[in-house]
């Protein structure tokens, strides 16, 4: 077979795959027969880039980031709905509709709390998808669509022009996973998946939204060339036939019988995959559509039906406290058992001390509770008129309830943190970003190995590590005899990583990368750096009286020095590796921005930072140099705008000679 069969063939093969998994649920090829197909077609591609087509399973992992979205006119506009709040207004609605035309039917769709957006075909391929925007103006972002798999890149049906109208949705399950990685991080978490789902669609970086796992439902044919309707559920089922996941819709003839379906809605809203803010009700005729028109804002024909939230009252059993993986301590309340929005609640968390007191909740309180976006439990209000007597304000430990360590407040926050360095409840996170790349560079020793380390209670710290055998490592799951030589060895080899490497690897609270090679010139050892006062450590550039009143604490804590006792006994470097070549970059900040060739961003920032400059992400007034390399965007032109002097890479290396009497 030629290659170009060849890839023909798994082209089709593998979007006939995708859109039985994706869309239809019902994978007919194993992941790992998938995989390897994929993987060829990837090489195939490779050495044959000018074969490469816009609906190959390839294009949706994400592309170039962007520098920003371009505006994008929507050939048929984007409306909005209008809101009503109860069934008597829905029978307004109906009756309304029913002035207007006899035997009348209404599709019911659940309600998709997303973000919308228009997808445009020609010639039956994927051509452009933009945001609704203000419903005749939204954003480009094609690339970012292209990575959900549930959105196909080439239909059946070649039509000239189709365009159809969809809402771009977090599932649920991805969501809590999302927020989850969020909090192991110490990242804010989304507040709910409508904003963690526009997030992820409007990230400049399409690997990024790849990553986030969006979905989509097609719940409206905005244009069909060379095609015709008669009703609205008629134009869903033909874009199912076409490949698209479409909303699920349920067609009634009268206001009592959509009534009774917002109700089921309602009550099984938890079955669905996705958010549902409320349940829309839409005349099926198109040609009586037309005929009732729009208003300035809405379309007469249509409305969303918002349901109220939801809410009951409880009683508080206890309080309890949880340490996430990042050392904050959650409060939860425990509440007798109570059914809301489909599903038994038992608990809710309490965010913090300052929630707490805000509505001072008390063990023992009848509360009034929802569910925040019917997903997330939280308690609404206190009946105080109900409260027992004999409670008393809740106040979080002092110390952590997991290690006893000493428990401090986020300066910046309400969040109380676990400072211990050796805290159990830490440790997977501790184990895992002491290994990582950027840090130790542990090869071979990444999250699900330390989980198994763990639960066989091998390793109690990351000095542990150092300790392990052969024997102990090659009795792991899927490890073997050669993995657990290459493991040991890549153990070994970081024991010489350096100074600057281990502070950032030890996790202390702001101390990063950057900070870890700053303090590392500077004090030279370890042992340097916990004689110095806090004075001496504020004196260096970017470390503040926040960051350095966080060295000193864990550098005190009688769990960090059994740490670092342990981690000499084994033979840890604590002495700086990088010296400093001078400060002739000293008080100056240098943005990179386009494609060096020269050099990567990595070494000259260092390049930069070792000559006691900084290198920064951002251009601001504050600004000495940008460093403009090929295909250069935003950033560029923010330096133009401000006067910022911009420096070719060939004058950017032209300073560095000069100023370290190097040759390149």
């Amino acid at each position: 077979m030629d290659y170009k069969s060849e890839l023909k063939q798994l082209r089709e093969t593998l979007n006939e795959a995708g859109y039985r998994y994706y869309v239809l649920d019902d994978p007919t090829i194993p992941d790992h027969e998938y995989d390897r197909m994929l993987r060829r077609l990837e090489e195939l591609e490779a050495e044959h880039p000018e074969e490469i087509t816009p609906d190959s399973p390839t294009q949706r992992v994400g592309g170039t980031p962007l520098d920003s979205f371009r505006q994008v006119e929507h050939p048929v506009p984007l409306e909005s709905l209008q809101d009503v709040f109860s069934p008597e207004e829905v029978e307004e609605f109906s009756a309304r509709m029913e002035e207007a035309a006899d035997r009348l039917q209404y599709s019911v769709e659940p309600k998709v709390d997303g973000l919308s957006v228009a997808l445009e075909y020609r010639d039956g391929v994927f051509f452009q998808g933009a945001t609704r925007g203000d419903g005749r103006v939204g954003e480009d972002v094609t690339e970012n669509l292209r990575t959900i798999r549930s959105i196909p890149m080439v239909l059946p049906d070649k039509l000239p022009r189709l365009i159809v109208r969809g809402e771009v949705f977090m599932p649920k399950g991805v969501f809590r996973r999302l927020n989850q990685a969020r909090e192991e991080r110490e990242e804010a978490p989304f507040a709910n998946p409508r904003n963690a789902a526009a997030g992820s669609l409007r990230q400049l970086d399409p690997k990024i939204c790849a990553e986030r796992c969006l979905d989509i439902r097609v719940f409206n044919l905005q244009l069909a060339e060379g095609r015709s309707f008669a009703s609205h559920t008629e134009s869903l089922a033909y874009l199912g036939e076409q490949g698209f996941q479409v909303i699920p819709w349920k067609l009634l003839d009268s206001a009592e019988a959509v009534n009774a379906e917002i109700v089921r809605l309602g009550e099984n809203r938890e079955e669905l995959p996705f958010d549902m803010d409320g349940a829309v009700v839409k005349v099926n005729d198109l040609a009586e559509r037309a005929l009732m028109g729009s208003t300035a804002k809405c379309p007469r024909w249509a409305i969303a039906y918002k349901y109220p939230p939801e809410q009951k009252l409880t009683k508080v059993l206890d309080i309890t406290v949880q340490v996430g993986r990042t050392g904050v301590l959650t409060p939860k309340v425990l509440v007798e058992p109570v059914r809301l929005a489909g599903t038994t609640v038992t608990n809710a968390t309490l965010h913090n001390q300052d929630f707490i007191d805000e509505k001072d909740i008390r063990i023992g309180d009848t509360v009034l509770v929802q569910k925040a976006g019917e997903i997330i439990p939280e308690v609404v209000s206190v009946r105080t008129d109900l409260r027992p007597e004999g409670t008393v304000p809740y106040r979080l430990p002092e110390q952590c309830p997991v290690c006893g360590a000493a428990v401090v407040r986020d300066p910046d926050g309400a969040a109380l943190r676990c400072t211990g360095a050796e805290c159990p409840a830490q440790l997977h996170r501790n184990l895992t970003h002491f290994a990582s790349r950027d840090a130790m560079d542990i090869d071979g020793v990444g999250p699900a190995v330390m989980s198994q380390l763990i639960e066989k209670e091998l390793v109690k710290n990351p000095a542990d590590l150092y300790f392990l055998t052969k024997e102990q490592l090659a009795g792991l799951e899927r490890m073997g005899k050669k993995s657990a030589e290459n493991a040991l060895k890549a153990i070994d080899e970081s024991r010489g990583r350096g100074l600057e490497r281990l502070l950032y690897a030890l996790g202390i609270r702001q101390v990063g990368q950057k900070a870890g090679k700053v303090l590392a010139a500077r004090f030279g050892t370890l042992d340097a750096l916990a004689a110095a006062a806090e004075e001496e450590l504020t004196a260096i550039d970017d470390v503040g009286a926040v960051t350095a009143s966080y060295i000193r604490a864990w550098l005190e804590s009688p769990q960090s020095q059994h740490l670092l006792s342990r981690l000499r006994e084994a033979g840890v470097s604590m002495e700086a590796v990088e010296k400093p070549t001078g400060d002739q970059f000293r008080g100056m900040t240098f943005v990179l921005t386009g494609a060096l060739e020269r050099f990567t961003r990595e070494e000259a920032a260092a390049l930069i930072e070792a000559r006691g400059g900084k290198a920064s992400g951002s251009v601001s007034k504050k600004t000495t140099y940008v460093v403009a390399g090929e295909n250069a965007g935003s950033k560029l032109r923010k330096a133009n705008e401000l006067n910022i002097p911009v420096l070719t890479e060939a004058e950017f290396a032209a300073m560095l000679e000069k100023e370290s009497g190097e040759e390149r």
